[in-house]
């Protein structure tokens, strides 16, 4: 019966057979979390503690409450049936069909969707005669999301829990939408948690009979509950105390949806008598690595002491490389070539990782990858050209450089909202079909004959006056400033701003980044067929790709080598995140740098730009404070632009103050006090043969910096970057 134990270490076994009373094991990155939790819960059904049904075991995902249950299966030698063994909200589900009556639903009752909780928000705005144009449904969604994570019905949210929203009525509005989903029979995600933890709260029979029922309680990734789950495993652990919360408070990222890590950081003053399991030994990662991120987490002073140590017997590997470049175009041929080398030399590309701090960093890595044939894929997202907001600005590009594109047409006219319904857009395309002409030159006939009426007639006018504006402007002021014009003018990027929801600032960013994208062209057209090129990459193939993500999405992920690009003051750390949430935001920012060090195997790669466009310009960037808290001994810094904490003169005092960055080891740099650019090693000669995906081969006949003038075969003479051409 104990063969199940002979694998575990000595601190994995003491927390597997620790099984009364409350334990806290703190698991770091790669320590065997996931086999301890497992093997714990086995542990207490072989050795006949409780049955299957008197154990609760909570994860935050379904895959990994799937495979509990197939790990729990294989120790046991048989299925594992009747667990109660699930997610936060699917367990609550199953509890409150039992007890719907006593919150006012049926147990057969609905739950909603997103769109759903939003139609329903809505009409219950407009029912209280609430103005959903200047208040939006989607903003006031996200305030009565954040009460119901912290466990507050209407009638706990204090006056000084409102909010200012419609004129102070958000309070009311969340009582009178919580009583329309009484009279639907229905429920959101957050009810499902705020009602079961209102019922074990009020009722103390319910309470009792979940005592009976559950003898003990195991909880994985602690560190990333909200209030309300907490709450609610506060009071069904409050007889027996046989509760055992797994996590890492070093890894507590997720603050934007809710998560507390004071949760974890008081678990002993919960639970008096508490005892502490550390688990130190990572199987993952090599020396070095570890060595970083132990050094990186150290400054964070709202953490639990934990120290992780190598636990394999070949943890020896290189030092942690860090890359200084002179700027953002550069680093992503530096990945790309280290990709490239990497492969030749037998590494499969699917144990790459490509992980960044923001979404709009993704766009640089794709395309050079796509210009190097590396197949890749953006995982927990879409691919930058093809997310909602960039497909949505093309088509207003598509416009302007081409008046008959009725398909581009068709997507902006009423984004933002124009008042163009369906009743409208089948006016425009039959006026187009009658006159044989494209739906914008139709349009611009059916707003001068007086055929479309009122409010209609009058937003689109506005819109192709907009377009003739924007035409001529852009001969006059080319391409960068007409789009950025045209983004601003059309009420685009006013839309996102005037968006609460917490995808509204990523696709700001995302925006910029677009427009960073179009100072590499010399026209807008030029631009545009580039973007064709890019979508033709075939994302569907699978097989050995590199993966692209964010760092918040890589977290419980690993891969042999890492890549972490972008180490800048403003980027990572966040700028945005430490203007609004001070020491304890800029703690989970550190917190973010060591997961992304902790997914690497055998090779971690930082790098940093010392200049970054941001629009048409270049502006320059500051190391991030994170590198100057990496070790020494385990870090090997390289690259052009590496240099003294002390050069950078009034520049570096900017970021000091609240946050001082600590000083940085004087070393020797080349070039870095010359401003023009250092030389490029890898310049491709004049007279060189080269290939471009979309003009073919050519000869180049004059190169300044990254821009090569090219004789193409077919296509003639044409400027292009040296990124977008192959040596033949």
């Amino acid at each position: 019966m104990t063969d199940y134990l002979v694998h575990l270490n000595a601190q994995q076994r003491e927390a597997v057979e620790t099984v009364d009373g409350p334990l806290l094991v703190l698991a770091g990155a790669g320590t065997g979390k996931t086999r301890v939790l497992t093997t714990r819960f086995a542990h207490i059904l072989l050795t006949g503690r409780a049955y299957p049904s008197q154990v609760l075991a909570v994860t935050f995902t379904n895959k990994a409450a799937r495979e509990m249950r197939e790990r729990v299966g294989a120790i046991l030698g048989r299925p594992a049936e009747g667990l109660w063994l699930g997610t936060f909200h699917s367990l609550c589900a199953r509890m409150l069909r039992r007890h719907a009556e006593q919150v006012g639903l049926t147990s057969s009752f609905s739950i909603l969707d997103t769109d759903d909780q939003v139609r329903l928000l809505k009409q219950v705005m407009e029912a209280e005669r609430v103005d959903v144009k200047r208040w939006v449904p989607q903003a006031l969604m996200a305030v009565i999301q954040r009460w119901k994570d912290r466990g507050l019905t209407p009638a706990r949210v204090t006056p000084q829990e409102d909010t200012d929203f419609a004129a102070g009525r958000s309070r009311a509005l969340y009582a009178a939408y919580q009583t329309r989903l009484r009279s639907v029979n229905a429920a959101d995600f957050g009810d499902l948690l705020l009602h079961m933890t209102e019922l074990l709260r009020d009722k103390p029979d319910v309470l009792a009979q979940y005592h009976r029922l559950f003898r003990y309680i195991l909880v994985d990734e602690y560190q990333d509950t909200n209030l309300v789950q907490y709450l609610w495993l506060r009071l069904l652990a409050q007889t027996h105390k046989n509760i055992c919360c797994v996590g890492d408070d070093d890894q507590s990222i997720y603050s934007w949806r809710g998560a507390e890590v004071e949760n974890i950081l008081r678990f002993e003053h919960d639970f008096p008598g508490a005892k502490i399991v550390r688990l130190e030994a990572n199987y993952r990662s090599t020396a070095p690595i570890l060595a970083a991120a132990a050094a990186l987490i150290a400054h964070n002073e709202g953490r639990l002491d934990k120290t992780l140590r190598p636990g394999r017997q070949d943890a020896t590997g290189e030092p942690v490389s860090v890359v200084g470049l002179w700027d953002s175009d550069e680093e992503a041929r530096m990945v790309g070539d280290r990709i490239e080398a990497l492969r030749r030399d037998g590494d499969p590309l699917a144990e790459m990782a490509i992980l960044v701090r923001a979404g709009f960093q993704t766009r640089a890595f794709e395309e050079r990858l796509i210009t190097l044939g590396m197949p890749y894929r953006v995982v927990g997202g879409l691919r930058f050209y093809e997310r909602q907001e960039i497909r949505d600005a093309i088509a207003y590009m598509r416009l302007i450089a081409q008046p008959a594109d009725d398909l581009a047409f068709e997507r902006i006219v009423n984004v933002p909202r124009r008042g163009v319904g369906e009743a409208a857009l089948r006016a425009l395309h039959q006026a187009a079909r009658e006159d044989g002409k494209p739906l914008m030159e139709s349009a611009l006939n059916l707003v001068a004959d007086g055929r479309l009426k009122g409010r209609v007639r009058e937003q689109i006018d506005l819109l192709l006056r907009g377009f003739a504006r924007w035409r001529a402007q852009l001969d006059k002021d080319g391409h960068v400033v007409t789009v950025t014009t045209m983004l601003d003018e059309s009420g685009y990027t006013a839309m996102w701003q005037q968006d609460k929801s917490p995808e509204a600032p990523g696709r700001l960013e995302n925006l910029k980044e677009l427009v960073r994208a179009l100072a590499d062209f010399e026209t807008l057209s030029g631009f545009l067929g580039h973007v064709s090129l890019v979508m033709e990459n075939d994302e569907a193939a699978e097989g050995d790709r590199v993966s692209l993500m964010t760092l918040h999405g890589a977290k419980g992920l690993e891969f042999d080598t890492v890549f972490l690009p972008g180490w800048e003051e403003g980027l990572f750390p966040n700028q945005r995140a430490l203007d609004e949430g001070g020491v304890k935001a800029l703690e989970e920012e550190r917190r973010l740098a060591y997961v992304g060090l902790t997914r690497a195997r055998r090779r971690a790669i930082i790098s940093h730009a010392a200049n970054r466009r941001i629009y048409a310009n270049w502006q320059s960037s500051i190391p991030s404070r994170f590198i100057d808290e990496l070790p020494g001994g385990d870090v090997e810094r390289t690259g052009s632009a590496m240099l003294a904490r002390d050069a950078w003169g009034p520049a570096a005092t900017a970021f000091a103050g609240q946050f001082p960055l600590v000083a940085r080891r004087t070393r020797t740099i080349e070039a870095w006090e010359d401003q023009s650019r250092p030389a490029r090693t890898d310049a491709i000669p004049i007279g060189s043969r080269v290939f471009h995906h979309k003009f073919g081969y050519g000869t180049v006949r004059a190169a300044q910096d990254d821009r090569l003038e090219v004789a193409f075969d077919k296509a003639g003479a044409k400027r292009v970057l040296d990124r977008f051409v192959e040596k033949a």
